[in-house]
């Protein structure tokens, strides 16, 4: 089953940790081994896995912006100025992540969180997530 999570972005670069609401989810499904896939469709986010500390959200955005500033004379800016997110959403992000689910319970490291990263805020966004079953194997 195909699931939805809602989110009101406020600013015009935005990181929001979803992870609970992935983990609540996984926990709808019932699956209790596999995967999921958490996707976004809208061209102008992205998803990543990362630590969610204030100092690291700061730099990463501030690195974006340095790298693909707002603007600069972008050619998709004659239709809509929104190509720095477009850019910044295909160099540094990518529309899904894939998480392993062990015992209903996202396996994801210490320090690590799902981030829906909003590029052209701010909007109205969703995000979708999908747990997907896979057999479990015996112990040898």
């Amino acid at each position: 089953m195909l699931y939805e999570i809602g989110i009101e972005t406020k600013e015009r670069c935005q990181i929001i940790d979803i992870t609970e609401e992935v983990q609540r989810m996984v926990y709808r499904s019932k699956v209790k081994h596999g995967i999921a896939v958490v996707f976004t469709h809208h061209t102008t986010t992205g998803l990543l896995i990362n630590e969610y500390e204030p100092g690291l959200l700061e730099d990463i955005k501030a690195k974006m912006a340095e790298l693909v500033p707002h603007e600069a004379d972008y050619t998709h800016d004659r239709i809509d100025s929104n190509a720095h997110a477009h850019i910044k959403a295909s160099i540094f992000l990518n529309p899904e992540v894939v998480v392993p689910i062990d015992q209903a319970e996202l396996h994801l490291g210490t320090w690590q969180r799902i981030l829906f990263v909003e590029l052209d805020g701010p909007r109205h966004r969703k995000v979708y997530v999908m747990a997907c079953p896979c057999p479990e194997f015996p112990e040898e």
